[in-house]
């Protein structure tokens, strides 16, 4: 017998284990004992002496040796690392070299304030006007704070903030971690994870996805849990069990390993059982994450993403520069399908040479391919430079945009896109453009669905919120009724759509997204594996009426529930 929670739950007492329920991430079991995020870091408290003049120079100096130090140190582990990892931490590293930021502790320092004291009181000005202006931008709260710490602690000497390194493979448990926390995570010593905050569109989700790290999120009752005791974490089905039966918990890490052993035996390409096709692609953002993308047998890329070139710099980087980058993916994949996004900066992305950094709402203002209105330079260099890749790699790469709304803006990129021999398509984020998609079709040659903020604007939930993470769920009903009213207007042209959100990476949405008529699916490189082999299991006409009773269902858990009801039976 065990008690089952979703909300705060008592420790295991002589009932049996308790099993406390979130929402899966990442599929896999971990098993081991549990640990959490360093202590925080102390921060100055009240009553400090004011410096005197002389002394101010040289507190300033030390100030700005430390906050380089933070922002090298991070821009060191953004260049180890690739993907939405190598993305966060330079976005984090960015912040850490904000002028804003600097300068409002600098003044504070020139006044007589300690630089501990002036860091903590800078970050806090940050904290308090991201918060007044929500959205998007109070999730840069997380990002401010992390900052703060990391800079008060190489002022004071205390350890660097974050994720311990254990001796042996244990379990993370935390309310959620800072982005930079969740992108340095070692999976050989964290084997899984579980937040009691954070969604399925999450930093920290999108990482773990990246990393294959089993995960689940909105976990009720963490709190309760105490480092060292051992828990078994499913990232299939959404729980954390505490002190389970050792039996049975090795009976289940067990079934797992012989799963994941099965899957290294997928070399694509991917198929459903009965022989309809369907590409499995990955999400990519440089030249080694394409060619491990390669080793994990992607047919090709679905999303390359083009941000991680322009973020953490004060000047746009030339053609030369970002040309070089995108021959490198095009290479690893010659002769296959890569799609490449072009700019998608703005909202929880700025650019300092190119976005607005007061914007009131920035999910809903100059984000994008919005962004080319104001520098259309931007997008035209960018474009050259794509062009200029492939005709070095004799590649002829797809080509899309990011925050479509209209049938205008589909029309005008294609134009450019095609004048440079590149294939034109658009994203599909905007709930506009989903029920636009047939006029979209008749300008452009393909559409991708970015079901991350696709779910944002259907549900107006902000999808890194944990506040709102049942409404940002993939398979929300409303989502998926998008989708699939897209993808019939891909096949009424006769045109491919493919999805490239993180929905794209759970094997088994990918076969209800299969059903819903898509024919393409771009994942992280760990999911591509898991994607393509759970196709293999079931034919099309079951990934249809597990579509159709998603779609038909009240709600995403019960959406999940009858899907895997069909496709498991």
């Amino acid at each position: 017998m065990s008690t089952t929670s979703t909300g705060t739950a008592p420790l295991p007492s002589a009932t049996g284990p308790t099993v406390l329920t979130g929402t899966p991430v990442v599929p896999g079991v971990a098993l081991g004992p549990v640990v959490r995020p360093a202590g925080a870091v102390q921060l100055p408290t009240g009553g400090q002496v004011p410096l005197d003049e002389a002394a101010r120079p040289e507190e300033k100096a030390r100030f700005v040796v430390a906050a380089d130090t933070v922002a090298e140190r991070l821009s060191e582990r953004a260049a180890a690392a690739t993907g939405v990892s190598a993305e966060v931490l330079s976005t984090t590293a960015g912040m850490a070299r904000d002028r804003a930021l600097r300068g409002a502790a600098e003044q504070r320092i020139d006044t007589g304030t300690p630089a501990t004291v002036a860091t903590t009181e800078a970050a806090q000005q940050f904290v308090d006007l991201f918060t007044s202006l929500g959205g998007l931008m109070a999730e840069r709260v997380t990002d401010v704070r992390d900052v703060r710490d990391r800079i008060v602690a190489q002022l004071t000497g205390q350890g660097e903030p974050g994720v311990p390194s254990p001796e042996v493979p244990s379990v993370l448990l935390a309310d959620d971690l800072a982005p930079a926390d969740a992108a340095g995570l070692d999976p050989t010593r964290i084997v899984g994870l579980a937040t009691r905050l954070g969604g399925t569109t999450s930093h920290t989700a999108i990482i773990a996805r990246q990393l294959g790290l089993p995960c689940v999120v909105a976990v009720g009752g963490l709190d309760d849990v105490p480092s060292g005791v051992t828990v078994l974490l499913d990232g299939e089905q959404g729980t954390v069990t505490v002190d389970p039966d050792p039996e049975q918990a090795e009976g289940r890490v067990e079934a797992a390993r012989l799963a994941a052993v099965a899957l290294e035996g997928y070399a694509g390409p991917a198929q459903t059982r009965d022989g309809h096709a369907v590409q499995v692609l990955a999400n990519v953002q440089d030249g080694a994450g394409a060619r491990a993308a390669v080793e994990a047998h992607a047919e090709g890329v679905g999303l390359l993403r083009t941000e991680l070139a322009f973020l953490g710099r004060s000047a746009e980087p030339s053609v030369e520069e970002q040309a070089a980058g995108y021959a490198e993916v095009f290479e690893a994949f010659t002769g296959r399908k890569v799609v490449l996004r072009t700019l998608d900066a703005g909202s929880d992305k700025p650019l300092t040479f190119a976005t607005a950094p007061d914007e009131p709402n920035p999910a809903l203002g100059v984000r994008g391919l919005r962004i080319a209105r104001q520098n259309p330079g931007l997008l035209e260099r960018q474009l050259d430079a794509v062009a200029e890749a492939a005709r070095r790699t004799g590649s002829t790469p797809w080509v899309m945009a990011p925050m479509v709304a209209t049938p205008a803006e589909a029309a005008e990129f294609a134009d450019a896109v095609r004048a440079r021999g590149l294939v034109p398509g658009v994203m599909i984020e905007i709930p506009s453009a989903a029920l636009h998609a047939d006029r979209l079709l008749e300008h452009v040659d393909f559409l991708s669905i970015g079901t991350n903020d696709l779910s944002q604007y259907t549900l107006a939930a902000d999808r890194l919120s944990a506040d709102l993470a049942d409404l940002t769920d993939p398979w929300q009903p409303a989502l998926l009724l998008l989708v699939q009213l897209t993808a019939q207007a891909g096949q009424r042209a006769g045109k491919p759509v493919g999805v490239c959100g993180e929905a794209a990476a759970d094997p088994l949405l990918a076969c209800v997204l299969v059903g819903l008529g898509i024919t393409s699916l771009s994942c992280a490189a760990s999911a591509v594996r898991g994607v393509g082999s759970r196709l293999g299991t079931v034919d099309l006409a079951t990934c249809q009426r597990a579509a159709e009773a998603a779609v038909a269902a009240p709600d995403p858990r019960a959406a999940r529930a009858v899907a895997r009801e069909i496709l498991l039976a």
